[in-house]
């Protein structure tokens, strides 16, 4: 900084003093690259040191990973099948040879609620990519094609927005009893990307007017390959968060459809038959009842709260991924910035 003549009380005119200002401002990490080292941080690095922080998120997803680890592991290592009839324990409550206790028929709680979980988490993983690959499909091509195609598009979006889902399912549900569960799985996904597929199109309809994007299409690059190349990725984060919040929804869904008799059938069981099995004698034999519905529980809470944390950890700029950052350092500059202080101390003879 250049000095500032600064004249003194009793000197003559032609005598001046410089004075100096220095500012002393402390070192911050910038807000992209929150690195330890002096390299900088890569995208996954970051994303999994904030996903780290929050520990909810953390929690949720290692009972995830547990849950299914269990679901799939346990039945081959444990003595009793879903399906085998013990005569001599019948309504017995959880013991070490059945570790949830049996059903009124003998069969091993435990073996069944494995059973169960395997395919509402088979069902909710299904239907929550297929669902966001249809969204992202429909919405990218609606939000960049646009005239005919977006309003054609959004009309069926539209429809599909009215049409009471569950009851649709109840209904066509009959006509699939005794084929495969994997047309439980269609439905679920018909009517489960409609939401996402407005937001996907709101973002394509900005990210077209992007330079790469012109660039890409004056250069002759097909439309399909505009949108699959450049306008997709740009908006994988959301995708992400979305496929897993998803997984929640249709485990509830499954199981609510199940409940009512309209979705896995016996002598199939998924924890939604489980439960409906064990809701009258909640409160006689509580275990037939609180071990599904407890597993139920956790696997959707669990779910949930790893895809707060992975939207926290994918959108730096959210509320909550701010006010875990460490030491509130964040938080502390930002404030000082808003009343119109500097970030650091100010010494030197101008700072008075």
């Amino acid at each position: 900084m250049s000095p500032v003549p600064v004249e003194r009380p009793g000197a003559g005119t032609d005598r001046v003093e410089p004075a100096t200002l220095t500012v002393v401002i402390p070192p911050t990490a910038s807000p992209v690259e929150e690195s330890t080292g002096s390299a900088p941080a890569t995208r996954g690095r970051l994303v999994l040191r904030r996903l780290l922080r929050n520990k909810l998120g953390l929690a949720g997803a290692v009972v995830v990973v547990l849950l299914f680890v269990g679901a799939f592991l346990c039945p081959l290592l444990y003595p009793w099948d879903y399906r085998t009839q013990d005569d001599a324990a019948l309504l017995m409550p959880p013991s070490p040879e059945h570790w949830f206790g049996t059903t009124k028929l003998g069969e091993d709680l435990f073996a069944q609620c494995m059973r169960g979980l395997q395919k509402s988490l088979l069902i909710g993983l299904l239907v929550g990519v297929i669902s966001t690959a249809v969204a992202s499909v429909v919405g990218a091509a609606a939000g960049y094609f646009g005239r005919a195609t977006d309003r054609g598009l959004m009309w069926l979006v539209d429809l599909l927005l009215v049409l009471p889902s569950f009851l649709v399912v109840a209904i066509l549900s009959p006509w699939f009893r005794g084929k495969s569960w994997l047309l439980l799985v269609v439905l679920l996904s018909a009517f489960s990307w409609m939401i996402t597929s407005r937001i996907v199109r709101g973002m394509t309809l900005t990210l077209r007017e992007r330079e790469y994007v012109l660039a890409a299409r004056f250069m002759g690059m097909p439309a399909w390959r505009i949108i699959s190349r450049h306008i997709i990725p740009n908006m994988a984060s959301l995708l992400i968060i979305d496929a897993t919040i998803g997984v929640g929804g249709a485990i509830l869904g499954e199981t609510a459809l199940s409940y009512f008799g309209f979705g896995i059938q016996p002598p199939d069981v998924s924890l939604g038959t489980l439960i409906a099995s064990g809701t009258d004698s909640a409160l006689t034999f509580t275990w037939l009842f609180l071990f599904p519905a407890g597993l139920l529980v956790a696997t959707v809470l669990s779910v949930n709260f790893f895809g707060d944390g992975l939207r926290d950890a994918l959108d730096p700029t959210s509320t909550r991924a701010r006010n875990r950052r460490p030491n509130g350092r964040a938080n502390g500059r930002a404030n000082r910035q808003a009343k119109g202080r500097p970030d650091g101390p100010a010494t030197g003879t101008g700072a008075r």
